[in-house]
């Protein structure tokens, strides 16, 4: 029972505690059920930097090649680059193996398709129907292939990068820029990425030892080092990146973290005062993206939580821009992946081309204040939770059953529902003032609380 607890399956991929519910033989057998779902050939792997990253990845080789497959070794690998190696080396898929911001006892395996996208929900369930069925297309021993390796995965990437911003513009700039990389997988890029910028850098937690210098999600309590060493070195900025470096968080001159909702807000204001055009984002990120894009009279289309959903609606909708409100833009034009490396190049340019700080861009973004909480609480209890809650408002506010429920009120809005990758009930609330989101978050930690006690 316990194993079936701590493993969780989702379209954000497999994630589960290594050595409980995440072993090798489960590794090896979601490996060889991938590979009979992508058929003959190569396979690049790639992962972030936790201890247990190459039990997983071994394992994961074992199953490719029994399957046939080749896979593609990337070493310690920021996700944006693995996603975009796979597409450029026309591999027939990949796999990432990342617990993203959850403890470093947690890891897990992401599925990447051809184009170098993650596997949506209808590739998820045909994969999954291989894997529960233990239907593998096992291979003949004449039919295996070796184990390749990939020497400058991250070049790819950068190529990207450089390739779409204004390089000449940022480096008469000479930005100092302190940078946080949480011992993950964006320090493997992060020095080569700021010099090609022209950037000076200051630089902590870069060691790939496995070993987070903190909580590897990348939210204000988790960075207060970088805020004192951006004070003490006059920095222009600080950035940090979360353990597999699809996330980021800014922080200003003046030390102050500004908040992972304002990442996306800030990229998708430069973007939209260039060209304005359609955006998308999911249904927990903040209004202040409805409130910029309507400065431009661009659509805003809001999505259910998980990249793929997001990056489908960019590209369906030909979208300019789009993202997360927990850090992740999403930029097409580079990649359609969440990719912190680009949000820092955007950063950066808006910052020089429009001659202002990263604290006066901070102050053109519309005030919202978010609060994030969580409950304890299964997909079980949360969904005859949630039917009561649509039950009381619905006809008396708007309201999305998208994704779990968000009720909509004048000035503020609540977004309630079970987390993808953890046993939690996720809670999101936003107002326009402090006092407002902190009424608004308590009295429906009541409701909620209240109910699940009742059922």
């Amino acid at each position: 029972m316990k194993k079936r607890l701590s493993l969780k399956i989702s379209i954000s991929g497999v994630r589960g505690v290594v050595g409980d519910s995440l072993t090798p033989q489960l590794s090896a057998s979601f490996a060889q059920a991938f590979g009979s779902y992508l058929g003959r050939g190569k396979v690049i792997v790639g992962q972030d930097a936790r201890i247990s990253g190459a039990m997983v990845k071994n394992a994961i080789y074992s199953g490719i090649l029994s399957v046939g497959c080749q896979p593609v070794d990337v070493g310690i690998c920021p996700i944006p680059s693995i996603l975009i190696l796979t597409k450029q080396r026309k591999a027939i898929g990949g796999i990432a193996v990342t617990a993203s911001h959850n403890p470093k006892d947690w890891n897990g395996l992401k599925f990447i398709n051809g184009k170098g996208l993650f596997l949506n929900h209808s590739q998820i369930e045909e994969f999954l129907d291989i894997y529960h069925q233990g239907d593998f297309s096992l291979a003949k021993v004449e039919n295996y292939k070796s184990l390749l390796y990939e020497k400058n995965p991250t070049n790819p990437h950068l190529r990207k990068l450089l390739n779409y911003l204004n390089v000449d513009l940022i480096r008469r700039k000479k930005f100092k820029v302190a940078a946080d990389c949480c011992n993950g997988a964006g320090a493997v890029l992060m020095p080569q990425f700021l010099k090609a910028l022209g950037c000076q850098m200051i630089l902590i937690n870069t060691t790939l030892d496995g070993v987070f210098a903190h909580h590897p999600e990348p939210i204000p309590e988790n960075i207060s080092k970088l805020s004192k060493i951006i004070k003490e070195k006059n920095a222009d900025i600080g950035f940090v990146q979360d353990a597999d470096a699809d996330r980021l968080a800014i922080v200003n001159e003046k030390g102050e973290p500004i908040g992972e909702e304002l990442t996306l807000a800030l990229a998708v204001k430069y973007i939209l005062d260039k060209k304005p055009g359609p955006v998308v984002t999911n249904l927990s990120t903040t209004q202040a993206i409805n409130d910029i894009a309507g400065e431009h009279n661009a659509p805003v289309f809001r999505t259910k939580i998980g990249e793929i959903h997001v990056v489908e609606e960019i590209i369906n909708r030909k979208a300019l821009i789009g993202g997360e409100g927990n850090g992740g833009v999403i930029f097409p034009e580079i990649h359609p992946c969440r990719d912190s490396f680009t949000a820092m190049g955007l950063t950066l340019e808006s910052m020089a081309s429009s001659g202002k700080s990263i604290s006066q861009l901070q102050e053109e973004i519309p005030k919202y204040y978010m609060i994030k909480d969580k409950i304890d609480g299964t997909s079980e209890q949360a969904y005859p939770m949630l039917r009561e809650l649509k039950k009381k408002y619905s006809g008396k506010e708007q309201i999305s059953t998208l994704d779990g429920l968000k009720i909509n009120f004048r000035d503020a809005w609540i977004h309630i529902r079970p987390s993808n990758t953890e046993s939690i009930i996720r809670i999101v609330a936003e107002a326009k003032s402090r006092d407002g989101v902190e009424m608004l978050l308590e009295k429906f930690k009541k409701e909620i609380l209240r109910i699940l006690k009742w059922k």
